[in-house]
């Protein structure tokens, strides 16, 4: 007998409810997925603004920018101020930093923004974080980091 090349129906069928079950799996978890990814991106943004103020730091002889900081670090630094995006938590996106912080008291506004401690006498001078009282995804607080 001579076979013919190609699947059957019946192939077909299982490999289509495979799929099927695949998807009906996958589906429901992807508005999770892209809620981390957008907390990542956040977290992301708050270690380019760390790290940045340390260079700021170092180039200007251990000192951090008093005042606004955007204007400090904006354009030789960073080109922009990275945004702080807290999910779910009903902040909107931010480019805002709250100097009137300190932070001691961080996240006591609850502005979901970034809080930064320009008070050259205060222990945490320098500090960035995210200004908000909510927990993230995994239950930490968005302050603790």
């Amino acid at each position: 007998m001579k076979r013919s090349k190609g699947f059957t129906l019946i192939e077909l069928m299982v490999v289509i409810v495979i799929l099927g079950i695949l998807s009906a799996v996958i589906a429901p978890r992807i508005p999770q997925f892209v809620d981390k990814a957008r907390e990542g991106r956040t977290k992301g943004n708050l270690a380019t603004l760390r790290s940045t103020l340390n260079i700021y730091y170092s180039d200007n002889e251990g000192g951090y920018p008093v005042g606004a900081p955007a204007d400090a670090l904006i354009p030789k630094y960073l080109k922009k101020i990275p945004e702080c995006e807290t999910v779910r938590t009903g902040h909107s996106k931010t480019e805002a930093i709250d100097t009137s912080k300190t932070a001691a008291t961080a996240g006591s506004g609850d502005t979901g923004g970034w809080g930064y401690e320009e008070a050259t006498t205060a222990a945490g001078w320098g500090d960035v974080w995210v200004e908000c009282s909510h927990a993230d995804l995994s239950g930490n607080r968005w302050t603790s980091y």
